[in-house]
């Protein structure tokens, strides 16, 4: 099954296409191998500015099918923040840590772990580094399998829907770049509060904190969210006393709140002081130490500062307001369900739309632009049940409703917990911390959302998910047969307790 050459006016679109392969192992693109002149490519189907989830996936997506496309991308290695800064490090530095001190399992066995500080960042650093460049040579074997042109720069928008990409290098010169249809993935950044002296070298951002130069004795980590609870997490298991401080009144203010408030009190247990609904009056150096000071009017003097509270758009300098790309009020470019712009051809996806996605979700964000831009049937809508992971430690994973959406849409609704201190193989592996927790409809048992605190809950979230893709009920967890010892039989038992309370019984494990 092959495509016509893409220089051709007509593309012959397969109509049971076997589908564009989202990682950079999967099937080539089919259309012929033809490389076009140099001169050709300044003009394409597709510019895509941003060689990020969204970005790649979008572009991919579009030369699948046929389409003549270039990516603009301003850092030596594309990938964006998944592969630089943000979900490829993060969480590469959680697993070696995790191996390297045997955390959350040295109480089982008995054993008692001194490392060298200086040795452990070393091999953190280096372990990041391997795969971090891992995995930005498969992005960049993804591109070049779709014979996607990358072309090294920053970009902007000029008149009659041109790019003009501005290389690093002095000594090259600017380019111009046409094409019928432009997508913006730029993505995002830390957010820099002009309250924060960020030009400290003991003051780090989510980016800058994986260049750091030691593993501190003390750390302020500022931010509840996914990121700071991660750092948070990762900082503690090296040994770091950490305090994190968030104005919220619990972490991750969009979970459940009963799973917000075990992994609270997780992280207590596990040495993290929380400092929760009071804010940072003031980060300053004074006497060559770092104070931060709390609105309460105590002052905390770490080593080391995280900030991790809120990330920027990055639309500066791209020329929006010439073209007629609306923003809002955060710098966000705003869209429509097919993410068209208020501009036409111009498209958006990813986090530079906001507020900061998955990066799962930016790579369907951009699959969807480049389906709509172009008109091809293959996917048209995002998934409307995502699953959502944070990789602390434990991890927590969600899908669906919360019980506070379900009371506030007037769902009647009961509730099923499943808890690894039950489970055989969270005893045997010593994580028994948390839980897998079921919200269904009282009416039809009809699953509305998963919760999961505990060890691997980002794999675990997806046999939930599938469920409620399918419009299931709690019933298909009873009736499905697990393998013991696995931490998926948890769903049976929290699906058993959910029908004892909904029979007005006692919450506890049935056989």
């Amino acid at each position: 099954m092959g495509f016509t050459d893409a220089a051709e006016e007509e593309v012959r679109v397969p109509t049971v296409p076997p589908g564009p392969e989202s990682q950079a192992t999967g099937s080539s693109s089919p259309h012929t191998e033809t490389t076009p002149s140099a001169a050709a490519l300044a003009s394409f189907d597709m510019v895509v500015i941003g060689a990020g989830p969204a970005g790649e996936k979008a572009a991919a997506q579009a030369a699948f099918f046929g389409k003549r496309v270039a990516i603009v991308e301003r850092r030596a290695a594309p990938g964006g923040a998944l592969v630089s800064s943000a979900g490829v490090p993060t969480k590469t530095l959680r697993e070696t840590a995790l191996y390297l001190t045997g955390y959350r399992r040295r109480e089982v066995y008995g054993l008692s772990i001194q490392l060298d500080p200086d040795a452990t960042l070393d091999r953190l650093m280096d372990r990041t580094a391997h795969v971090q460049a891992a995995m930005a040579g498969q992005v960049r074997e993804n591109i070049a399998r779709h014979q996607i042109e990358m072309v090294p720069g920053t970009g902007s928008f000029g008149p009659d829907r041109t790019v003009v990409v501005t290389p690093g290098r002095r000594d090259a010169a600017p380019r111009t770049l046409h094409a019928d249809i432009v997508l913006v993935a730029t993505g995002s950044r830390p957010f820099h509060s002009p309250d924060v002296p960020f030009d400290d070298p003991d003051v780090y951002d989510s980016e800058r904190i994986l260049a750091i130069d030691r593993i501190p004795r003390s750390m302020v980590v500022v931010g509840g969210g996914p990121v700071g609870c991660e750092y948070a997490s990762i900082f503690t298991s090296l040994g770091t006393e950490v305090v994190l401080l968030d104005s919220g009144e619990r972490l991750l203010p969009f979970v459940d709140g009963e799973i917000s408030r075990l992994l609270g009190s997780t992280f207590s247990s596990m040495g993290v002081r929380l400092v929760l609904g009071s804010g940072v009056g003031a980060v300053r150096r004074a006497h060559g130490e770092l104070q931060v000071t709390l609105e309460s009017g105590e002052v905390i003097r770490p080593e080391k500062v995280l900030f991790a509270a809120g990330r920027a758009g990055n639309t500066e300098g791209l020329g929006l307001e010439q073209v007629r790309v609306q923003i809002d009020t955060r710098g966000r470019i705003v869209v429509n369900e097919e993410f068209r712009t208020t501009a036409k051809g111009i498209y958006a996806a990813g986090d530079v739309i906001g507020p900061p996605a998955l990066a799962s979700v930016s790579m369907e964000q951009g699959r969807v632009a480049a389906c709509h831009a172009f008109g091809i049937p293959f996917k048209e809508t995002v998934d409307p049940l995502p699953p959502y992971g944070i990789y602390s430690i434990p991890e927590v994973a969600m899908v669906g409703l919360t019980e506070e959406a379900a009371t506030r849409q007037g769902i009647a609704y009961e509730v099923g917990r499943g808890w690894f201190s039950r489970n055989i193989k969270a005893v045997i592996d010593g994580g028994t911390d948390g839980l897998v927790k079921l919200v269904f409809r009282r009416e039809d048992r009809a699953l509305l959302g998963v919760h999961i605190l505990g060890d691997i809950a980002s794999e675990l979230i997806h046999q939930g998910q599938a469920v409620m893709h399918e419009g299931g009920v709690i019933d298909r967890f009873i009736h499905a047969t697990f393998n013991i010892p696995t931490r998926s039989e948890a769903y049976k038992y929290a699906a058993y307790d959910g029908l004892q309370r909904l029979e007005g019984l006692p919450g506890a494990p049935s056989g």
